[in-house]
């Protein structure tokens, strides 16, 4: 079980640490284990809850990259190159870490000439020899036939055939709190929604202390560690200034989109690439948790801009989509969306988002130490936490330890899935939806969850007729997941948010009164908390121009 907050807050205030991670999204979390199972005391804060800002936003894949092998090839570029093969290396572990978050997934490459069939076909080949031992499988070209069989939902006017090929998807938000539920299983110390408001220094400006200010209770403690590693991603360059005032900015940030629509019966398990837009990009459409997720889009943006869909954003996507489907979608369906900050380390090559690389840089500022993980993106969180820590070992200890990641699993691992719902369905008689869909959400802790509803059978109703989110998930995800909100529970725990907003709208009050009662919130703020909840959920709702009009539910 895990740990009061309260005793966090105070075991944080009485411990020094060999390293304090400031944030708690893929790459900071990512840090936390691997530093935590080289033996040295660690700490983790995240001014929000974690994954909440980039991480959770992603486009669920594990891949090499497809667009930045293109860019390789058309533009000489070997930092591109570099990215897609070590990209490539690092899935394979990722899908071996966490069995009961990922999957492999195929991919369809709809190709309208014979140009562009040998173009992506080629491309592939090189993509599967990029990958060496790590192939999850060989890429084909199947012809226009087939290529209908396969998606009968593509536009068959002008189409020639389909390029084919196999990488990883995964459950972005669920994949981070595996990775701080690890670090916590391994002894280390973290904690959500505790802003780092300043940090002290001696005499040569070194850091001794970060000021964190928890913001559930207001109050206020100092971390002290030898080493400080910001991995912030886009508020990166502010954790930077804080510690070392006037320091120049290194990041660039770029708004990634996507939307979520009603996946078709007849939608086969594959995912749709769309090869090129109107802005040369890729987009992808893949079957996700039983929607369609689409995405994604790249504008260059600002810290301060709100993270929201806008109806012209999701009119692009759409635009794009519906060129190769027989039966197009219209925005009235969106039914959920997700909007995103990525953050891109400046090369003085280009100032053009799409075009800039996704690779990392680790960052010590010598006048403060300060560590910093800028750039990089989720595939690589591993490869960049582990080129972290071997920093942060050798200011420490003056050498490297051995890490111990690639082959790490992850809290929730679960290898053998289809016995682990055949046993859960055994000994608690849930309903075959309830049960995979708590093993997909948490792997072999799913046990743990069903045990509540053993102790109080009330905790097994569902939160909306029809969907598979039951109460039980509400508590366990409060007493053993940090959660402190309600969108906490329904987006990053539970996964209903990003399913439907409407249907997580109707959720709302269970979940806000579990919350109120596990917490000891007063009535008022209770309601409070549900009303600022269903707010939010409008205003996206109003941003895409789409009404209220009841969802229906999961089938």
């Amino acid at each position: 079980m895990s740990r009061p907050r309260s005793e966090t807050i105070e075991r944080i205030g009485a411990t020094s640490y060999d390293v304090c991670i400031i944030g708690g999204g893929a790459s900071g979390a990512g840090c936390a284990l691997d530093a935590q199972l080289r033996g040295l005391k660690t700490v983790l804060v995240d001014a929000g809850d974690f994954g909440s800002a980039t991480s959770s936003a992603s486009t669920k894949l594990i891949h090499g990259g497809l667009r930045y092998l293109q860019q390789a090839i058309t533009e000489f570029d070997i930092g591109q190159y570099r990215l897609v093969r070590g990209a490539l290396q690092e899935r394979v572990l990722m899908l071996q870490n966490a069995p009961h978050l990922t999957r492999v997934l195929q991919f369809v490459i709809p190709c309208i000439s014979f140009f562009e069939a040998i173009y992506y076909s080629f491309g592939l080949k090189l993509y599967d020899w990029l990958s060496g031992r790590a192939l999850l499988a060989h890429s084909s070209f199947i012809w226009r036939v087939e290529s209908l069989l396969l998606v009968p939902q593509l536009k068959c006017h002008d189409l020639f055939g389909a390029a084919v090929y196999a990488d990883g998807q995964f459950d972005d938000s669920r994949y981070n709190l595996a990775l701080i539920q690890s670090c916590l299983a391994s002894g280390g110390d973290v904690l959500n929604y505790a802003s780092v408001i300043g940090f002290t220094k001696d005499r040569e400006g070194r850091l001794l202390t970060a000021e964190v200010e928890d913001r559930a209770s207001g109050k206020r403690v100092s971390v002290r560690a030898k080493i400080f590693l910001n991995a912030t991603g886009p508020f990166s360059d502010r954790v930077r200034q804080m510690a070392s005032p006037g320091i120049a900015p290194r990041l660039i940030l770029s708004k990634g989109v996507h939307i979520v629509l009603p996946l078709p019966g007849d939608f086969p398990d594959s995912a749709i690439v769309i090869p090129r837009t109107d802005d040369n990009r890729l987009i992808f459409a893949i079957p996700w948790q039983g929607r369609l997720l689409v995405g994604t889009t790249e504008t260059q943006t600002t810290i301060d801009d709100a993270r929201i869909v806008t109806k012209s954003e999701a009119e692009y996507l759409l635009r794009h989509l519906n060129r190769y489907l027989a039966r197009p979608f219209d925005r009235s369906e969106i039914v959920s969306a997700i909007a995103g900050l990525r953050p891109l380390v400046k090369s003085g090559k280009s100032s053009d988002t799409k075009k800039m690389i996704r690779d990392y840089e680790i960052e010590v500022e010598p006048r403060s130490t300060l560590i910093s993980v800028l750039g990089g993106k989720w595939t690589v969180y591993r490869a960049m936490a582990e080129e972290a820590i071997n920093v942060v070992e050798r200011r420490l200890i003056g050498c490297i330890t051995e890490c111990r990641t690639r082959s790490h699993p992850l809290s929730g691992f679960e290898s053998q899935r289809d016995q682990a719902l055949q046993n859960l369905m055994e000994i608690h008689e849930m309903p075959a939806d309830v049960t995979f869909h708590l093993v997909d959400k948490f792997g072999s802790c799913a046990g743990r969850v069903l045990e509540l509803v053993r102790g109080n059978p009330f905790l097994g109703l569902r939160l909306v007729p029809g969907a598979p989110q039951i109460q039980a998930e509400v508590v366990y995800s409060i007493r053993e997941e940090m959660a402190l909100s309600i969108e906490d529970i329904l987006s990053r725990r539970l996964g209903l948010q990003y399913f439907d907003w409407r249907l997580a709208i109707q959720a709302a009050p269970v979940v806000g009164n579990i919350l109120g009662r596990e917490l000891g919130w007063a009535r008022i703020r209770t309601e409070e908390e549900i009303r600022l909840y269903i707010d939010q959920i409008r205003a996206n709702l109003r941003a895409l121009g789409l009404d209220l009009v009841p969802a229906c539910t999961a089938k």
